[in-house]
């Protein structure tokens, strides 16, 4: 590919469709009446993927701004592309998932307590070095790809989801797969610290996990299932049992640690141009949620 396209005179930049990580302008079309656990029926799994849309707006921003620190020193202009292309698909990835937590709230689900949770663990990371963050960033993206392949391929979770609204997760999980490595080669441009990287995985744990287990447990006790034993068993497997959604990701995460990691290590091009074609494709069941659709290659 080449690193720039050159017209009469002048040398034109690349975006992030050129590289394979377009910004869509998506506008999902939320349901008027969504059902009230949209995941299973069940209070557990539909709060505890609350929890997770309640953490993906300031997550995002985390994400956005440990990249942008860095992005004067990259040299490279494939890379710098890239890198444009994963500004603009986490800044919509935030937009919509606030979107979403705006219909989460009216409906009673108050995804603004994880949200306030996971902003106060991410202040802790801010109190690092800006490299330090980086590599925060880089474990983080690790697990949000672990997710994204995982919910793509496993066919009984989606069919425990109302299909309407899965189709704004089935989205981002692409999209997460398409610029999984771009946090991580901006650590490699500015060298790839090994120590950094070991330190980032046992951290991001001890902030994150009380902030998603406080605020999922408190997200159930408010709906009352706090103490349903059936509710819970079924939730919980669907979630974070051995088959469960978070569950099976769960042996894979210790990969972020080895020395010869990197994200691309676990080529998922062809489930990525699978779910292009099954949401954008010419019959795509998101195509005409997208405003800016001619701007990039299906």
């Amino acid at each position: 590919m080449n690193s720039a396209t050159k017209l009469p005179g002048k040398t034109r930049k690349l975006g992030g469709a050129s590289v394979g990580i377009p910004p869509r302008q998506l506008n999902f079309r939320l349901p008027d009446e969504p059902p009230r656990y949209p995941v299973a029926n069940n209070a557990t799994a539909t709060t505890f993927i609350a929890v997770l849309s309640g953490f993906f707006p300031p997550g995002e921003r985390f994400f956005m701004e440990s990249v942008r620190h860095f992005r004067d020193q990259i040299s490279d202009p494939h890379l710098k592309a890239q890198v444009s292309g994963f500004m603009g698909q986490e800044a919509i990835h935030g937009r919509e998932h606030e979107r979403l937590n705006a219909m989460l709230i009216g409906q009673g689900i108050d995804v603004r307590i994880p949200e306030r949770a996971v902003s106060i663990a991410l202040k802790v990371l801010e109190r690092f070095p800006a490299r330090q963050q980086l590599a925060f960033t880089t474990f983080m993206e690790h697990f949000t790809a672990l997710v994204g392949e995982q919910f793509l391929t496993d066919e009984h979770f989606q069919s425990q989801g109302d299909q309407k609204m899965l189709q704004l997760w089935l989205w981002h999980a692409m999209e997460e797969l398409e610029h999984k490595s771009v946090a991580f080669d901006v650590y490699e441009a500015i060298g790839n610290r090994r120590r950094e990287r070991l330190l980032a995985f046992p951290m991001v744990t001890l902030v994150m996990l009380p902030a998603l287990f406080g605020s999922w447990m408190y997200l159930l006790a408010k709906e009352g299932k706090l103490l349903d034993r059936r509710d819970l068993a079924k939730g919980f497997g669907l979630m974070v049992g051995p088959r469960g959604l978070i569950g099976r990701i769960i042996p894979k995460m210790g990969l972020f640690a080895r020395k010869d990691f990197h994200p691309n290590k676990k080529d998922t091009s062809a489930l990525e141009a699978q779910w292009r074609e099954r949401l954008f494709g010419e019959n795509g069941t998101l195509r005409d949620q997208v405003g800016n659709l001619d701007s990039f290659t299906q």
